[in-house]
């Protein structure tokens, strides 16, 4: 039974996202010929997965003492997702990781705007909320937003290629004097709408992913920001701040930021003989 003040949304995949402190110290006093070994192997189990249509891995060097190194995975099902879990920590690179966090979440785009207009298109044709009729024909316009070009290729969307990356979770405060979930559904719509403006501000500049993680993880929300400048998201994060949703609503976790780089660049990365880079070959492929 849908609620008529819940807005639905759009999922796909189903995203793992895992820090870790790397123990390079450790790995350094290995034989060269180990270390070898052990990036190879890892690069040749993770590169398979990246290629992939049914998921996608991305890897990022964070900065700060929060964690070193974010893997983030993308599945088509929980269970894929604990396949790929276990896959990475069989690899002899586990021995030198000590997770920090996780999170676990699901891709969506939110509709708002689609699921008011979506209701009112059903009460003026006379439907009775939660009959049979209401909810196929829900069902239904549903399955169109889906279809939709503006929604379809945004769904399925791989990771960003993108050099930089900052991904933080959030919620939508729920206290006793502030609470988002007991605003009537059209303030709370009229307010992601502006909240979205400033989104689409910087389009072509930052490139965003919005998971959602109730019932799954300790926030509401995680966020992923892809971008060729990190000063974007000061700025964009900044600018939000002054919006209404997130000025009096949001409450925000901790913030992890740094470099992604290409699965094949691993080895420097466990190495530090140079900095990991995005290759152009990934950009190339990613915007074909």
């Amino acid at each position: 039974m849908r609620h008529p003040a819940v807005p639905e949304s759009l999922d796909s995949w189903n995203i793992l996202h895992r820090m870790f402190r790397f123990d390079r110290r450790a790995f350094d006093a290995l034989a060269a010929d180990r270390r070898h070994e052990i990036a190879t192997e890892a690069v040749t189990n993770l590169a398979p997965l990246a290629a992939s249509g049914d998921g996608d891995v991305g890897l990022a060097q964070l900065l700060g003492h929060k964690a070193d190194l974010m893997v983030t995975h993308y599945a088509k099902s929980f269970d894929e997702l604990g396949t790929a879990q276990i896959a990475f920590d069989k690899l002899a690179i586990r021995d030198y990781l000590e997770p920090t966090t996780s999170y676990v979440s699901i891709l969506e785009l939110g509709l708002y705007e689609a699921t008011g207009k979506i209701h009112a298109d059903l009460r003026d044709r006379g439907l009775k909320p939660h009959s049979p009729e209401w909810i196929a024909a829900f069902d239904a316009a549903l399955d169109e937003q889906a279809k939709s070009p503006r929604n379809a290729g945004r769904l399925w969307a791989k990771i960003p290629q993108r050099r930089y990356v900052c991904f933080y979770p959030m919620d939508k405060k729920r206290g006793e004097t502030v609470n988002w979930y007991m605003l009537p559904y059209d303030d709370r719509a009229a307010m992601m709408a502006d909240h979205g403006k400033i989104g689409r501000s910087f389009h072509g500049l930052v490139s965003q992913v919005i998971s959602g993680s109730i019932g799954f993880d300790d926030w509401e929300w995680g966020v992923d920001l892809y971008a060729d400048e990190p000063l974007t998201f000061k700025r964009l994060i900044y600018e939000m701040r002054f919006d209404e949703a997130s000025a009096n609503y949001a409450g925000f976790g901790p913030f992890y930021t740094g470099m992604q780089f290409s699965i094949a660049e691993l080895p420097h990365f466990l190495d530090g003989d140079a900095m990991p880079k995005l290759l152009v070959a990934d950009l190339v492929a990613a915007h074909a």
